[in-house]
């Protein structure tokens, strides 16, 4: 992935509520090299989800019905779902 392609994700990652901000601007910025390619690319759809959906799906409203894109929700996360 080029600089252009990690930009748009840092830029995708500036969302409408703060508390997905905090999670993900952080995650992109210490942990998106180490990820897979697989896992970037869940990354990527899940940065297209709209903000209520994350939202409910960060604070354990509600269960992501994508198993990828679950996964990702708790490595993004970083702890499972109380």
């Amino acid at each position: 992935m080029d600089e252009m392609d990690i930009a748009r994700v840092k830029w995708a990652c500036r969302r409408g509520m703060l508390e997905l901000d905090v999670l993900f601007a952080p995650f992109v910025e210490t942990r998106y090299d180490g990820l897979s390619q697989q896992q970037k690319q869940a990354l990527i759809r899940l940065l297209k989800c709209e903000d209520p959906e994350l939202f409910a799906w960060f604070m354990g409203h509600e269960q992501c019905p994508d198993p990828e894109l679950a996964e990702m929700v708790i490595l993004v996360r970083g702890r499972p779902a109380a």
